[in-house]
């Protein structure tokens, strides 16, 4: 039985692991890792009222075995807010069973309650087997994203 739900304190310790997977999977390892003052900034902007950013986690069989983080923002070309799907992260042994699909179909749960009217999310070009997925439940925008970094 799966179950998607807010993450609560006390899931730290089986988050972590999940953060550092996503984290590996785009290069952040060694040398390049996060910085732990990141990371424990961002599990606590979870939990503050007044910051638009959520986290949600898969648990099965008392394990988590994924993770979605998102958060909501101001647009120039709408009055609503939107919303970015900023992680999402399942574990090797959780792919193919529909986690990922049920965590992205909880953040537009949450999206759609708090009156966006978009949600949008950007992945690495080579990461195909997580395209399948979003190939099924969204629309490619054709948009490329430009970024410098300082």
């Amino acid at each position: 039985m799966l179950n998607i739900r807010s993450v609560v304190p006390a899931d730290y310790d089986q988050w972590k692991p999940l953060w550092d997977g996503y984290n590996t999977f785009y290069g952040r390892h060694g040398a390049t890792a996060l910085p732990d003052r990141i990371t424990l900034q961002t599990w606590s902007r979870f939990f503050d009222a007044l910051e638009p950013m959520h986290a949600l986690v898969a648990e099965q069989d008392d394990k988590l075995v994924g993770l979605a983080h998102y958060l909501f923002h101001r647009s120039t070309i709408s009055i609503a807010p939107n919303c970015y799907l900023q992680d999402l992260f399942t574990l090797d042994s959780a792919r193919g069973q529909g986690v990922g699909a049920a965590l992205i179909a909880e953040v537009y749960r949450h999206a759609d309650h708090a009156g966006c009217p978009r949600v949008y999310w950007h992945t690495h070009e080579t990461n195909a087997t997580a395209m399948r997925l979003y190939d099924k439940v969204a629309e490619k925008s054709g948009f490329v994203v430009y970024r410098k970094m300082f």
